[in-house]
């Protein structure tokens, strides 16, 4: 089941489908980026419930509309989906990128991103 929720959420990032994406994760989930903590210093790179999360995917989304992400491993167990996949985006380098996924009640309660 775990493993649904992660391939849903890949497929939602990659057809650029906020709503899929939110539909994916808890009211109260938060969400920590290294990407927040450059672009919102105030943010300390999380931030909390869904309607910071639509802020923060919409953003991303419409600044790089070319925004894929490649899958090269995905691992679960009960309770979390570690997932690792190359962020590409037309005139960036590929970006190598983990993610894991803390999932509660079939939804996402947590998710941390880590990349160099």
């Amino acid at each position: 089941m775990l493993e649904k929720i992660a391939t849903n959420w890949l497929q939602a990032f990659n057809n650029h489908d906020l709503e899929n994406l939110l539909s994916l994760y808890d009211e109260k989930a938060q969400h920590y980026s290294p990407k927040l903590k450059i672009k919102f210093p105030e943010t300390q790179g999380l931030i909390v419930g869904k309607e910071e999360l639509r802020k923060w995917w919409k953003d991303a989304l419409e600044r790089l509309p070319t925004l894929y992400y490649q899958v090269t491993s995905l691992t679960a167990n009960e309770k979390q989906v570690f997932m690792e996949y190359v962020r590409i985006v037309d005139g960036e380098p590929n970006m190598l990128v983990a993610e894991v996924l803390e999932i509660e009640n079939n939804l996402i309660v947590k998710s941390r991103v880590y990349h160099g």
